[in-house]
């Protein structure tokens, strides 16, 4: 089992930055790709952002060029880094983490508000 921790999220202006963190524990070593989620009110759940063990990161398209996914393996932390942040990036966003035998663990969530 991996247990994960999101935080950092808060209310931001536009234009603002936040940086997410997730801590993870239990199972490490099963770990092969790590990601952010995000739910907005009313919209199915995206993947905004991951990270997989000897690969690129990949974000999804309304990102690009503006968040980061990075990961501390040696504390066992995952991080989102927020720039230029937009009303549209409000959301409760999940860490979510994916293990070698193909099972998925999430985070409890964490809510980003980009309002003026």
């Amino acid at each position: 089992q991996v247990q994960l921790v999101e935080s950092g999220g808060g209310l931001v202006q536009p234009g603002g930055s936040l940086r997410l963190s997730c801590a993870a524990s239990g199972s490490i070593s099963s770990i092969y790709a790590m990601a952010w989620y995000r739910q907005a009110p009313g919209k199915q759940r995206e993947v905004v952002a991951t990270i997989t063990t000897g690969s690129s990161p990949n974000y999804v398209e309304s990102v690009k060029g503006r968040f980061t996914i990075s990961r501390d393996n040696a504390n066992n932390m995952m991080y989102l880094q927020m720039n230029s942040l937009k009303p549209e990036d409000t959301a409760v966003y999940y860490c979510n983490v994916r293990t070698y035998s193909g099972s998925y663990h999430w985070g409890q969530g964490t809510q980003v508000t980009v309002s003026s």
